[in-house]
């Protein structure tokens, strides 16, 4: 069956069962190394990515369930030449370690700046609660969070 939705701002197509997870066929048919198998059960965030602007899991989300929609992962938020302030936060606070959890915290950050600009300390928290971090680096992660939200407060 054909799939068609919009990745990364590119029309894309693809010729799946429709149960297929998405998380698989973006890693292994479309080959991003941003989504990340973790759980495999939606409890970790290391697959999430945005479905029409909404944080999803793609690792249990079947591709056809996209079919008509726009998927962003983290490398369609941006790149190296015109980085995300998300992207530019995270590097300024040193807030990533092994980085195997950063893309999916990423994404809901993005996606929580998208619909509150401005949030409170408590409200990050809680958009970034249910992703696992085994390295430690969440209060960095909180501030790069923080600072990326004032970046793009002030630059509005």
């Amino acid at each position: 069956m054909a799939v068609e939705f919009r990745l990364n701002g590119h029309d894309v197509s693809i010729d799946v069962g429709p149960q297929t997870p998405l998380l698989e066929v973006l890693r292994n048919d479309f080959k991003l190394n941003a989504p990340k198998f973790g759980c495999g059960l939606a409890q970790c965030g290391a697959c999430s990515v945005h479905v029409d602007g909404v944080s999803t899991r793609a690792c249990v989300l079947p591709v056809v369930a996209v079919a008509g929609k726009a998927v962003t992962t983290l490398e369609g938020l941006g790149g190296r030449a015109n980085p995300h302030p998300l992207q530019e936060a995270f590097i300024a606070e040193q807030a990533l370690q092994c980085g195997y959890c950063a893309s999916g915290i990423i994404i809901s950050a993005a996606a929580l700046l998208e619909r509150n600009p401005t949030p409170t300390d408590a409200e990050i928290r809680k958009a970034l609660s249910g992703h696992l971090c085994r390295c430690g680096a969440q209060p960095r992660m909180l501030k790069a969070v923080a600072r990326a939200a004032a970046k793009t407060a002030d630059a509005g």
